[in-house]
């Protein structure tokens, strides 16, 4: 069995209070052995923090404020979590950036969220996990612009050349269900013969599962059917695209398993 890696999974969301345990198990048994949890508001930095104290070695937090939750943001956020982070271990800032795609979101309001926590990534040394719905160009410009960062687009959905502009930045991608319906076939030519060394697997769970799991809710575990599909498309063999997406994660993220 590979180790895998879910790069970006909300198993804090309340559709896995029922069963969390039994989703973290068949993960396991996929083979996904390590999960990062990225926050969504201020109010999810507890119950991730928690979720990481029950399952030490295998789930990681990431802290930030998302832009779909704008209305859940305060401007003290922005303090509460540089004082969040000082007390609590996270492998990454996010999930941040900007949506553009739902038109009663303040935009002036999310980018100011957005400046923020990339300086704040920046001084502190780690990556971010961003959002870049709608919003693509002026994403990969407010990462230029800032500098001195690290991270992953999650969800990626641009084109060839918005993907080539963020691997100039050394930002990686992270690919997920969609990339498994056949209609997608720009990012599936993208994912084909992009450079591995940029590559994240992801499951976006509880969203965005894959085409033979339409319509339900989707799981980390199924980061094994990304893994398959994205090594059918590469025309490489599975174990080659496990290795290298989970080293990728490993030293993006700072993890060290088992010599990862």
């Amino acid at each position: 069995m590979f180790e895998l890696v879910d790069s970006h999974v909300h198993l804090d969301d309340s559709v896995f209070d029922a069963d969390r345990g039994e989703v973290i198990v068949r993960a396991r048994h996929a083979g996904v052995n390590t999960m990062i949890v990225p926050a969504v508001d201020a109010a999810s930095w507890s119950r991730i923090t928690g979720l990481c104290a029950q399952h030490p070695s295998s789930v990681f937090a990431a802290f930030g404020m998302h832009p779909l939750f704008l209305h859940q943001h305060a401007p003290a956020h922005v303090d509460a979590l540089s004082s969040w982070l000082d007390g609590n271990e996270a492998v990454a800032i996010g999930e941040i950036g900007l949506d553009f795609h739902v038109d009663d979101l303040d935009r002036d309001l999310q980018r100011h969220y957005f400046a923020h926590q990339l300086r704040l990534a920046r001084e502190r040394g780690l990556p971010v996990i961003v959002h870049a719905r709608g919003a693509l160009e002026e994403v990969t410009l407010t990462l230029r612009r800032t500098g001195q960062l690290r991270g992953v687009v999650h969800s990626f959905s641009g084109s060839e050349q918005q993907a080539h502009r963020l691997w100039e930045l050394g930002f990686h991608l992270g690919i997920g269900g969609p990339v498994t319906y056949p209609r997608a076939q720009r990012l599936r030519r993208i994912v084909a013969t992009m450079p591995i060394e940029f590559l994240l697997l992801e499951s976006d769970a509880p969203d965005q599962p894959g085409a033979d799991h339409r319509g339900q809710r989707n799981e980390p575990a199924r980061v094994a059917d990304v893994l398959r599909c994205v090594a059918a498309l590469r025309d490489e063999p599975e174990a080659v695209v496990a290795a290298a997406t989970t080293a990728n994660a490993h030293r993006l993220f700072g993890i060290h398993r088992h010599g990862g």
